[in-house]
Protein backbone atom coordinates (compact mmCIF):
# COMPACT_ATOMS: atom_id res chain seq x y z
CA UNK A 1 0.00 0.00 0.00
CA UNK A 2 1.28 3.59 -0.63
CA UNK A 3 2.60 5.09 2.16
CA UNK A 4 1.37 8.87 0.81
CA UNK A 5 -2.25 9.28 0.26
CA UNK A 6 -4.75 12.36 -0.71
CA UNK A 7 -2.75 14.90 1.47
CA UNK A 8 0.38 13.20 2.73
CA UNK A 9 1.18 10.79 5.53
CA UNK A 10 -1.62 10.24 7.62
CA UNK A 11 -2.36 7.77 10.35
CA UNK A 12 -3.33 7.03 14.30
CA UNK A 13 -0.53 8.55 15.72
CA UNK A 14 1.66 5.79 17.58
CA UNK A 15 -0.47 3.41 15.12
CA UNK A 16 1.26 3.38 12.21
CA UNK A 17 2.31 6.86 12.29
CA UNK A 18 5.33 6.44 14.47
CA UNK A 19 8.45 8.75 15.55
CA UNK A 20 10.57 6.33 13.77
CA UNK A 21 8.29 6.36 9.93
CA UNK A 22 8.46 10.62 11.18
CA UNK A 23 12.20 10.23 11.51
CA UNK A 24 12.79 7.66 8.80
CA UNK A 25 10.30 9.84 6.33
CA UNK A 26 12.37 12.87 7.41
CA UNK A 27 15.77 11.72 6.30
CA UNK A 28 14.43 10.39 3.01
CA UNK A 29 12.83 13.90 2.43
CA UNK A 30 16.26 15.44 2.89
CA UNK A 31 17.37 12.86 0.33
CA UNK A 32 15.22 14.02 -2.28
CA UNK A 33 14.56 17.45 -1.82
CA UNK A 34 17.83 18.49 0.24
CA UNK A 35 19.70 17.98 -2.78
CA UNK A 36 18.32 20.49 -5.44
CA UNK A 37 19.87 23.61 -7.11
CA UNK A 38 19.26 25.85 -4.62
CA UNK A 39 20.54 23.33 -1.51
CA UNK A 40 23.81 22.51 -3.55
CA UNK A 41 23.76 26.70 -4.10
CA UNK A 42 24.06 26.97 -0.04
CA UNK A 43 26.64 24.13 0.08
CA UNK A 44 29.22 25.87 -2.46
CA UNK A 45 28.56 29.58 -0.03
CA UNK A 46 29.20 27.47 3.10
CA UNK A 47 25.74 27.10 4.03
CA UNK A 48 23.47 24.19 4.69
CA UNK A 49 19.81 23.62 2.80
CA UNK A 50 17.14 24.90 5.17
CA UNK A 51 13.81 23.54 6.13
CA UNK A 52 10.20 25.21 7.91
CA UNK A 53 8.69 22.49 10.39
CA UNK A 54 5.23 23.46 11.71
CA UNK A 55 2.29 21.42 13.48
CA UNK A 56 -1.25 21.95 15.05
CA UNK A 57 -2.10 21.55 18.57
CA UNK A 58 -2.68 17.48 18.64
CA UNK A 59 -0.61 16.39 21.63
CA UNK A 60 1.14 13.79 19.46
CA UNK A 61 2.58 16.50 17.17
CA UNK A 62 5.03 17.42 19.99
CA UNK A 63 6.98 14.02 19.49
CA UNK A 64 6.15 13.90 15.57
CA UNK A 65 7.81 17.12 14.94
CA UNK A 66 10.43 16.74 17.04
CA UNK A 67 11.11 13.54 15.27
CA UNK A 68 11.02 15.33 11.96
CA UNK A 69 13.09 17.83 12.96
CA UNK A 70 15.71 15.02 14.43
CA UNK A 71 15.96 13.08 10.95
CA UNK A 72 16.00 16.72 8.88
CA UNK A 73 19.18 17.77 11.24
CA UNK A 74 20.73 14.35 11.24
CA UNK A 75 20.84 14.39 7.44
CA UNK A 76 22.45 17.99 7.47
CA UNK A 77 19.33 20.51 7.06
CA UNK A 78 18.89 23.50 9.06
CA UNK A 79 15.42 23.49 10.61
CA UNK A 80 13.64 26.74 11.50
CA UNK A 81 10.75 25.64 14.03
CA UNK A 82 7.54 27.02 13.69
CA UNK A 83 5.68 25.60 16.21
CA UNK A 84 1.85 26.05 16.27
CA UNK A 85 0.73 27.84 12.71
CA UNK A 86 -1.66 26.88 10.32
CA UNK A 87 -1.04 24.75 7.00
CA UNK A 88 -0.87 27.67 5.08
CA UNK A 89 1.16 29.91 7.40
CA UNK A 90 4.00 27.32 6.85
CA UNK A 91 3.44 27.13 3.26
CA UNK A 92 4.04 30.78 3.41
CA UNK A 93 7.13 30.92 5.39
CA UNK A 94 8.48 28.10 3.14
CA UNK A 95 8.51 30.61 0.15
CA UNK A 96 9.07 33.80 2.15
CA UNK A 97 12.33 33.01 3.29
CA UNK A 98 13.37 30.60 0.53
CA UNK A 99 14.08 27.29 2.31
CA UNK A 100 14.44 24.63 0.30
CA UNK A 101 11.83 22.58 1.80
CA UNK A 102 8.80 22.49 4.58
CA UNK A 103 7.21 19.97 6.67
CA UNK A 104 3.34 20.64 8.64
CA UNK A 105 2.27 17.72 10.82
CA UNK A 106 -0.93 17.70 11.05
CA UNK A 107 -4.30 15.84 10.51
CA UNK A 108 -6.45 18.72 9.26
CA UNK A 109 -10.04 17.91 10.32
CA UNK A 110 -9.45 14.77 11.81
CA UNK A 111 -9.80 13.68 15.21
CA UNK A 112 -7.05 14.23 17.86
CA UNK A 113 -5.88 10.36 18.28
CA UNK A 114 -4.89 10.78 14.21
CA UNK A 115 -1.72 13.11 12.71
CA UNK A 116 -0.29 12.87 9.46
CA UNK A 117 2.95 14.43 7.76
CA UNK A 118 2.45 16.90 4.78
CA UNK A 119 5.49 17.83 2.97
CA UNK A 120 6.30 21.32 0.98
CA UNK A 121 8.82 21.75 -1.88
CA UNK A 122 10.69 25.00 -2.14
CA UNK A 123 7.84 27.77 -2.72
CA UNK A 124 5.62 25.86 -0.37
CA UNK A 125 4.15 24.23 -3.22
CA UNK A 126 2.42 20.60 -2.63
CA UNK A 127 4.52 17.59 -3.80
CA UNK A 128 3.90 16.08 -7.09
CA UNK A 129 3.18 12.01 -7.12
CA UNK A 130 6.37 10.99 -8.82
CA UNK A 131 8.68 13.28 -6.06
CA UNK A 132 6.16 11.47 -3.50
CA UNK A 133 7.03 8.40 -4.88
CA UNK A 134 10.95 8.92 -4.81
CA UNK A 135 10.43 9.75 -1.31
CA UNK A 136 9.09 6.70 -0.57
CA UNK A 137 11.61 4.59 -2.28
CA UNK A 138 14.28 6.66 -0.67
CA UNK A 139 13.06 5.75 2.55
CA UNK A 140 14.92 2.09 2.47
CA UNK A 141 18.24 3.44 0.87
CA UNK A 142 21.00 5.13 2.02
CA UNK A 143 20.64 8.29 4.43
CA UNK A 144 22.80 11.21 4.55
CA UNK A 145 24.69 11.29 7.47
CA UNK A 146 26.94 14.40 7.67
CA UNK A 147 29.25 14.73 10.78
CA UNK A 148 30.75 17.68 12.78
CA UNK A 149 30.01 21.05 11.36
CA UNK A 150 27.80 19.58 8.65
CA UNK A 151 25.15 18.36 11.08
CA UNK A 152 22.47 20.78 10.78
CA UNK A 153 20.88 22.96 13.46
CA UNK A 154 17.25 23.45 15.20
CA UNK A 155 16.03 26.88 16.00
CA UNK A 156 12.92 28.54 16.65
CA UNK A 157 11.44 30.79 14.26
CA UNK A 158 10.80 32.97 15.91
CA UNK A 159 8.92 35.70 14.05
CA UNK A 160 7.22 33.43 11.60
CA UNK A 161 3.28 34.18 12.98
CA UNK A 162 4.08 37.88 12.39
CA UNK A 163 5.33 37.58 9.00
CA UNK A 164 2.17 35.38 8.03
CA UNK A 165 0.08 37.76 9.61
CA UNK A 166 1.35 40.95 8.28
CA UNK A 167 1.53 38.92 4.49
CA UNK A 168 -2.62 38.31 5.50
CA UNK A 169 -3.02 42.06 6.47
CA UNK A 170 -1.43 43.24 3.46
CA UNK A 171 -3.39 40.59 0.99
CA UNK A 172 -6.55 42.93 1.87
CA UNK A 173 -8.37 45.26 -0.98
CA UNK A 174 -10.43 46.77 1.93
CA UNK A 175 -10.55 46.72 5.59
CA UNK A 176 -13.09 45.17 7.75
CA UNK A 177 -14.00 47.83 10.28
CA UNK A 178 -17.48 47.84 11.54
CA UNK A 179 -18.23 44.06 10.97
CA UNK A 180 -18.68 41.49 13.89
CA UNK A 181 -17.87 37.95 12.93
CA UNK A 182 -17.31 35.19 15.40
CA UNK A 183 -14.62 32.64 14.56
CA UNK A 184 -14.49 28.99 15.51
CA UNK A 185 -11.08 28.15 15.26
CA UNK A 186 -11.85 24.25 15.88
CA UNK A 187 -8.98 24.58 19.31
CA UNK A 188 -6.34 24.11 16.51
CA UNK A 189 -3.66 25.95 14.79
CA UNK A 190 -5.40 28.83 14.23
CA UNK A 191 -6.43 29.49 18.12
CA UNK A 192 -3.58 31.71 18.40
CA UNK A 193 -2.99 33.52 15.06
CA UNK A 194 -6.52 34.11 13.31
CA UNK A 195 -8.45 36.12 16.15
CA UNK A 196 -5.50 38.21 15.96
CA UNK A 197 -5.30 38.82 12.54
CA UNK A 198 -9.21 39.33 11.84
CA UNK A 199 -9.14 42.03 15.01
CA UNK A 200 -6.09 43.84 13.12
CA UNK A 201 -8.06 44.18 10.09
CA UNK A 202 -10.55 46.52 11.64
CA UNK A 203 -13.30 43.80 12.54
CA UNK A 204 -15.07 43.13 15.84
CA UNK A 205 -14.24 39.50 17.18
CA UNK A 206 -15.71 37.11 19.08
CA UNK A 207 -13.95 33.90 19.85
CA UNK A 208 -15.10 30.19 20.25
CA UNK A 209 -13.44 27.12 19.87
CA UNK A 210 -9.89 28.41 20.57
CA UNK A 211 -8.79 26.73 24.20
CA UNK A 212 -6.64 23.55 22.70
CA UNK A 213 -4.96 21.23 25.00
CA UNK A 214 -3.73 18.82 22.42
CA UNK A 215 -6.96 16.75 22.70
CA UNK A 216 -10.09 18.50 21.89
CA UNK A 217 -9.14 19.53 18.17
CA UNK A 218 -11.93 19.26 15.74
CA UNK A 219 -14.28 17.77 19.15
CA UNK A 220 -17.84 19.14 18.51
CA UNK A 221 -16.09 22.66 17.01
CA UNK A 222 -14.73 23.44 13.51
CA UNK A 223 -15.78 23.47 10.15
CA UNK A 224 -17.05 20.02 10.46
CA UNK A 225 -19.48 21.22 12.91
CA UNK A 226 -21.12 24.50 12.24
CA UNK A 227 -24.36 24.65 14.80
CA UNK A 228 -22.34 25.72 17.68
CA UNK A 229 -20.96 28.78 15.38
CA UNK A 230 -24.36 29.40 13.95
CA UNK A 231 -26.05 29.43 17.45
CA UNK A 232 -23.15 31.82 18.76
CA UNK A 233 -23.53 34.15 15.86
CA UNK A 234 -27.24 34.75 16.67
CA UNK A 235 -26.66 34.55 20.70
CA UNK A 236 -24.17 37.97 20.02
CA UNK A 237 -26.35 39.05 16.83
CA UNK A 238 -22.85 39.22 14.80
CA UNK A 239 -22.56 39.60 11.21
CA UNK A 240 -21.35 36.21 10.34
CA UNK A 241 -19.34 33.59 11.45
CA UNK A 242 -16.31 31.68 10.57
CA UNK A 243 -15.32 28.43 10.71
CA UNK A 244 -11.49 26.86 10.47
CA UNK A 245 -10.87 23.29 10.74
CA UNK A 246 -7.74 21.98 12.88
CA UNK A 247 -5.01 23.09 10.32
CA UNK A 248 -6.96 26.21 9.03
CA UNK A 249 -6.68 25.40 5.52
CA UNK A 250 -10.56 25.47 5.08
CA UNK A 251 -13.35 27.96 5.86
CA UNK A 252 -16.89 27.96 5.91
CA UNK A 253 -19.05 30.64 7.64
CA UNK A 254 -22.45 31.45 8.21
CA UNK A 255 -24.52 34.18 7.81
CA UNK A 256 -25.89 37.05 10.32
CA UNK A 257 -29.67 34.32 10.10
CA UNK A 258 -27.16 31.48 10.91
CA UNK A 259 -27.62 29.52 7.46
CA UNK A 260 -24.80 28.25 6.19
CA UNK A 261 -22.53 29.70 3.31
CA UNK A 262 -20.19 26.83 2.30
CA UNK A 263 -17.52 26.66 0.14
CA UNK A 264 -19.34 26.83 -3.40
CA UNK A 265 -21.15 29.99 -2.14
CA UNK A 266 -17.96 31.71 -0.81
CA UNK A 267 -15.95 30.78 -4.43
CA UNK A 268 -19.13 32.53 -6.43
CA UNK A 269 -19.01 35.60 -3.57
CA UNK A 270 -15.16 35.81 -4.70
CA UNK A 271 -14.91 34.88 -8.51
CA UNK A 272 -17.47 38.47 -8.76
CA UNK A 273 -15.37 40.18 -6.86
CA UNK A 274 -12.26 39.62 -8.45
CA UNK A 275 -13.58 39.38 -11.89
CA UNK A 276 -15.39 43.38 -11.34
CA UNK A 277 -11.88 44.19 -9.89
CA UNK A 278 -9.65 42.80 -12.63
CA UNK A 279 -7.78 40.31 -11.07
CA UNK A 280 -9.81 37.31 -11.95
CA UNK A 281 -7.34 35.82 -14.58
CA UNK A 282 -9.18 34.91 -17.35
CA UNK A 283 -12.67 35.29 -15.94
CA UNK A 284 -11.76 31.32 -15.02
CA UNK A 285 -12.48 29.60 -11.44
CA UNK A 286 -11.29 26.02 -11.37
CA UNK A 287 -13.96 23.68 -8.76
CA UNK A 288 -14.38 20.04 -8.86
CA UNK A 289 -16.68 17.80 -9.61
CA UNK A 290 -18.16 17.61 -6.64
CA UNK A 291 -19.22 21.35 -6.67
CA UNK A 292 -23.08 22.40 -6.73
CA UNK A 293 -24.77 22.86 -10.14
CA UNK A 294 -25.93 26.12 -8.86
CA UNK A 295 -22.23 27.21 -8.66
CA UNK A 296 -21.82 26.71 -12.61
CA UNK A 297 -25.05 28.83 -13.27
CA UNK A 298 -24.32 31.80 -11.22
CA UNK A 299 -20.88 31.84 -12.55
CA UNK A 300 -22.22 31.72 -16.24
CA UNK A 301 -24.64 34.51 -15.57
CA UNK A 302 -21.72 36.54 -14.92
CA UNK A 303 -19.88 35.49 -17.76
CA UNK A 304 -16.92 33.20 -15.27
CA UNK A 305 -15.83 30.21 -16.81
CA UNK A 306 -15.98 27.11 -14.80
CA UNK A 307 -13.34 24.55 -14.92
CA UNK A 308 -13.87 21.00 -13.31
CA UNK A 309 -11.29 18.55 -11.77
CA UNK A 310 -11.48 15.52 -9.67
CA UNK A 311 -11.93 15.59 -6.26
CA UNK A 312 -9.12 17.01 -4.21
CA UNK A 313 -7.22 20.35 -3.59
CA UNK A 314 -3.95 19.10 -5.20
CA UNK A 315 -6.07 18.13 -8.34
CA UNK A 316 -7.54 21.44 -8.32
CA UNK A 317 -3.90 23.50 -7.63
CA UNK A 318 -2.48 21.52 -10.52
CA UNK A 319 -5.25 22.97 -12.84
CA UNK A 320 -4.81 26.05 -11.55
CA UNK A 321 -1.19 26.04 -12.02
CA UNK A 322 -0.95 25.00 -15.55
CA UNK A 323 -3.15 27.63 -16.51
CA UNK A 324 -2.04 30.48 -14.17
CA UNK A 325 -5.41 30.57 -12.95
CA UNK A 326 -6.21 32.96 -9.42
CA UNK A 327 -8.94 31.39 -7.98
CA UNK A 328 -10.05 27.67 -7.43
CA UNK A 329 -11.31 25.50 -4.33
CA UNK A 330 -13.83 23.24 -3.02
CA UNK A 331 -17.46 23.08 -1.60
CA UNK A 332 -15.45 22.09 1.65
CA UNK A 333 -13.79 25.08 2.14
CA UNK A 334 -10.55 24.51 0.58
CA UNK A 335 -10.53 27.86 -1.37
CA UNK A 336 -7.36 28.48 -2.83
CA UNK A 337 -6.33 32.71 -4.03
CA UNK A 338 -3.23 32.03 -5.82
CA UNK A 339 -2.20 35.82 -5.73
CA UNK A 340 -1.53 35.17 -2.15
CA UNK A 341 -1.35 31.55 -1.41
CA UNK A 342 0.27 28.03 -2.26
CA UNK A 343 -2.47 26.09 -1.15
CA UNK A 344 -6.01 26.57 0.74
CA UNK A 345 -6.18 29.22 3.37
CA UNK A 346 -8.82 29.32 5.54
CA UNK A 347 -7.61 32.79 6.80
CA UNK A 348 -6.85 34.41 3.95
CA UNK A 349 -10.57 33.41 2.28
CA UNK A 350 -12.37 34.13 5.26
CA UNK A 351 -10.83 37.88 5.37
CA UNK A 352 -11.65 38.43 1.75
CA UNK A 353 -14.57 37.21 1.88
CA UNK A 354 -15.40 39.83 5.18
CA UNK A 355 -13.16 42.50 2.78
CA UNK A 356 -15.65 42.41 -0.18
CA UNK A 357 -18.97 42.13 2.48
CA UNK A 358 -17.49 45.98 3.89
CA UNK A 359 -16.45 47.37 0.00
CA UNK A 360 -19.92 46.68 -0.98
CA UNK A 361 -21.85 47.71 2.47
CA UNK A 362 -24.23 44.52 2.04
CA UNK A 363 -24.70 41.03 4.37
CA UNK A 364 -23.41 38.15 3.61
CA UNK A 365 -26.91 36.74 2.93
CA UNK A 366 -26.52 39.46 0.13
CA UNK A 367 -23.69 38.85 -1.52
CA UNK A 368 -24.54 34.95 -1.43
CA UNK A 369 -27.82 35.55 -3.47
CA UNK A 370 -24.82 35.33 -6.54
CA UNK A 371 -25.97 31.87 -6.40
CA UNK A 372 -29.02 29.10 -5.62
CA UNK A 373 -27.89 26.22 -3.66
CA UNK A 374 -29.19 23.30 -6.05
CA UNK A 375 -30.44 20.43 -3.47
CA UNK A 376 -28.18 17.95 -3.19
CA UNK A 377 -28.02 14.37 -2.14
CA UNK A 378 -25.06 12.04 -1.50
CA UNK A 379 -25.22 8.51 -0.37
CA UNK A 380 -22.16 6.14 0.51
CA UNK A 381 -22.90 2.74 -0.83
CA UNK A 382 -20.83 0.42 1.38
CA UNK A 383 -19.28 -2.95 0.76
CA UNK A 384 -19.63 -2.80 -3.17
CA UNK A 385 -16.93 -3.48 -5.74
CA UNK A 386 -15.69 0.00 -6.85
CA UNK A 387 -13.76 -1.71 -9.72
CA UNK A 388 -16.89 -2.28 -11.40
CA UNK A 389 -18.49 1.10 -11.14
CA UNK A 390 -18.80 1.22 -15.06
CA UNK A 391 -21.37 -1.79 -15.20
CA UNK A 392 -23.48 -1.69 -18.10
CA UNK A 393 -26.77 -1.75 -15.56
CA UNK A 394 -25.30 1.06 -13.45
CA UNK A 395 -24.53 2.96 -16.28
CA UNK A 396 -28.35 2.32 -17.80
CA UNK A 397 -30.09 3.15 -14.23
CA UNK A 398 -27.58 6.71 -14.65
CA UNK A 399 -28.77 7.50 -17.99
CA UNK A 400 -32.35 6.96 -17.17
CA UNK A 401 -31.75 9.55 -13.79
CA UNK A 402 -30.41 11.74 -16.22
CA UNK A 403 -33.37 11.80 -18.43
CA UNK A 404 -35.30 12.17 -16.03
CA UNK A 405 -33.36 15.51 -14.68
CA UNK A 406 -32.92 17.14 -18.15
CA UNK A 407 -31.17 20.27 -17.54
CA UNK A 408 -32.69 20.79 -14.07
CA UNK A 409 -30.24 18.18 -12.20
CA UNK A 410 -27.27 15.95 -12.77
CA UNK A 411 -25.62 12.74 -11.29
CA UNK A 412 -22.14 11.28 -10.18
CA UNK A 413 -21.15 8.29 -9.35
CA UNK A 414 -17.49 7.80 -7.79
CA UNK A 415 -15.68 4.87 -6.59
CA UNK A 416 -13.93 5.52 -3.15
CA UNK A 417 -9.99 5.10 -3.77
CA UNK A 418 -9.24 3.32 -0.74
CA UNK A 419 -12.46 1.76 0.65
CA UNK A 420 -15.01 -0.59 -1.65
CA UNK A 421 -17.42 1.92 -1.49
CA UNK A 422 -18.81 4.05 -4.20
CA UNK A 423 -20.88 7.38 -3.85
CA UNK A 424 -24.06 8.62 -5.37
CA UNK A 425 -24.63 11.93 -5.90
CA UNK A 426 -27.61 13.59 -7.56
CA UNK A 427 -28.44 17.37 -7.68
CA UNK A 428 -32.24 18.91 -8.97
CA UNK A 429 -34.12 21.59 -8.08
CA UNK A 430 -36.51 19.62 -6.17
CA UNK A 431 -35.41 18.41 -3.34
CA UNK A 432 -37.53 15.40 -3.00
CA UNK A 433 -37.03 14.38 -6.69
CA UNK A 434 -33.17 14.46 -5.53
CA UNK A 435 -33.39 11.78 -3.01
CA UNK A 436 -35.53 9.93 -4.61
CA UNK A 437 -33.22 9.14 -7.17
CA UNK A 438 -30.07 8.86 -5.32
CA UNK A 439 -31.55 6.22 -3.60
CA UNK A 440 -33.09 4.57 -6.89
CA UNK A 441 -29.59 4.74 -7.59
CA UNK A 442 -28.42 3.62 -4.74
CA UNK A 443 -30.13 0.06 -4.43
CA UNK A 444 -28.89 -0.26 -8.33
CA UNK A 445 -25.65 -0.07 -7.80
CA UNK A 446 -26.19 -2.28 -3.69
CA UNK A 447 -27.74 -5.11 -6.25
CA UNK A 448 -25.54 -4.91 -9.34
CA UNK A 449 -22.39 -4.37 -7.92
CA UNK A 450 -22.58 -6.52 -4.69
CA UNK A 451 -19.31 -8.14 -3.63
Amino acid sequence: MALFGTDGVRGLANGPLTADLALSLAQATAVVLGQGRSAEARRAAGKRPTAVVARDPRISGEFLAAAVAAGLASSGVDVLDAGVLPTPAAAFLIGDIDADFGVMVSASHNPAPDNGIKIFARGGVKLPDVVEQRIEFALAGPKLQPTGADVGRIRRFADAEDRYVVHLLQSLPHRLDGLHVVLDCAHGAAAGVSPETFRDAGARVTVIGADPDGLNINDGVGSTHLDHLAAEVLRVGADLGIAHDGDADRCLAVDAAGRVIDGDQIMAILAVSMRDRGVLRDDTLVATVMSNLGLHRAMAANGIRVLQTAVGDRYVLEEMNAGGYTLGGEQSGHVIMSDFATTGDGLLTGLHLMSEMARQGRSLAELASVMTVFPQVLINVKDVDRTRVADAGVAEAVSEAEAELGSSGRVLLRASGTEQLVRVMVEAEDAEQAQRIAEQLAQVVRERLAL
